[in-house]
C-alpha cells in the first residue's frame, strides 16, 4: 500500500511543512510513504492513473488548499481514498464538519463530490465552503499583500475591523435566487455558503448543511448599517447569530444564486481572491437542471 501525501508548502502561514515529516514517519509504518509538495503536480490523470485503489492520498494544508485540490481534480475518476490532514489557518472546513486541528486523518471523499459551482469573470470554480464579497474579499486581499511583503502572522479579524472603521466602503448589491431579485443599500458581506463557516469562524449561514442531499446555498447579507452598527454587530456573526438582526441582516437559500455588485470588488472563493469583479453566480446544479421562476 502506498501514502502520497500532498502538501501545501505555504498553509498555516508556512508551517505546514514542519509537518510533515512527523505525518510520513507515522505513515511509513504502515506502507510505502511520498511527499509531493502540490504545486508540482502537472498532471493530476496521470498521478491518479498510477495509484491503485488500496492506496491513499493525505491531503495536507488548509481550505484553500482543499479548493486547489477539487478544482485540479474536477472531472478525475479518483479509485482511491483521499485523506486530509489540516494544517492551515482558518480551517472552516475542519470546524464545520466538527472536528479539531491536529487530528488524525480521515477522509473526504464523500465532501468534495457533487460540489457546486461558481463562474467569476467568464471562468468556472468548484468551492467547499463559500464565495464571498464584501469585508471578507476586502480581508484577503490586504493578506495577500501582506504575505507577499513577507508578513506570516496574519490577523484576519483584525483587518476587517480596521476595514470597517477606516478602510472598507460598502456597496449595493442585488441578489438574484432562483429568479428572484432583491436589491440591497451598504451591503457590508454577500457570502454564498456551501458549509456554515467562513473567514477563520465567522458563522453567516448557521443553518446551512454541506452534505443536504439537494444541495442547497444560503447567501447572507449584511447590510443598510453604518460603520458603528456594524461593529456593534460583526461579534455575532462568530456566534451565527446575526441572522436574528432582521433590520442589518438577510438570509436567502437556493439553488441559483447571482450577486451583482455597483461597483468592481474583490471576491474570494475558499479564501483564494479574485480582483475587479462585478458579478458572481454561484449554483449547486447544473444550470439546466435548476428550476427557477420566469
Amino acid at each position: 500500500m502506498k501514502y502520497h501525501i500532498l502538501f501545501n508548502k505555504i498553509a498555516g502561514n508556512g508551517k505546514c511543512g514542519e509537518k510533515i515529516e512527523e505525518l510520513k514517519t507515522k505513515y511509513s509504518e504502515k506502507g510505502e510513504c511520498l511527499c509531493t509538495e502540490i504545486s508540482e503536480i502537472t498532471d493530476y490523470v496521470a498521478f491518479f492513473e498510477a495509484l491503485g485503489e488500496e492506496d491513499a492520498v493525505i491531503l495536507c494544508g488548509g481550505d484553500g488548499t482543499i479548493n486547489c485540490f477539487v478544482n485540479n481534480t474536477d472531472g478525475i475518476d479518483i479509485r482511491c481514498d483521499v485523506l486530509y490532514y489540516a494544517t492551515g489557518t482558518g480551517n472552516d472546513f475542519l470546524h464545520d464538519i466538527g472536528k479539531e486541528p491536529g487530528c488524525e486523518p480521515f477522509s473526504i471523499k464523500k465532501y468534495i463530490k457533487d460540489l457546486p459551482i461558481v463562474e467569476v469573470n467568464g471562468k468556472t470554480y468548484r468551492f467547499i465552503n463559500n464565495v464571498g464579497f464584501g469585508i471578507d474579499g476586502y480581508c484577503c486581499e490586504v493578506g495577500d499583500a501582506m504575505k507577499a511583503q513577507g508578513k506570516t502572522d496574519i490577523n484576519y479579524t483584525s483587518i476587517a475591523i480596521k476595514g470597517l472603521l477606516f478602510h472598507y466602503k460598502p456597496t449595493g448589491a442585488t441578489v438574484t435566487v432562483d429568479g428572484q431579485s432583491h436589491h440591497y443599500k451598504r451591503v457590508w458581506i454577500a457570502p454564498t455558503m456551501k458549509g456554515r463557516f467562513y473567514g477563520g469562524g465567522m458563522m453567516p449561514a448557521p443553518k446551512q448543511d454541506r452534505l443536504a442531499e439537494d444541495g442547497r446555498l444560503s447567501v447572507m447579507l449584511m447590510h443598510n448599517s453604518g460603520k458603528l452598527p456594524t461593529l456593534i454587530a460583526f461579534p455575532s456573526l462568530f456566534k451565527g447569530e446575526l441572522t436574528e438582526k432582521k433590520k442589518v441582516a438577510a438570509l436567502h437559500e437556493g439553488y441559483d444564486i447571482t450577486v451583482t455588485f455597483d461597483r468592481p470588488s474583490t471576491v474570494q472563493i475558499d479564501g483564494e481572491t479574485i480582483l475587479g469583479v462585478t458579478s458572481y453566480r454561484a449554483y449547486a446544479k447544473k444550470p439546466a437542471a435548476v428550476k427557477v421562476e420566469a
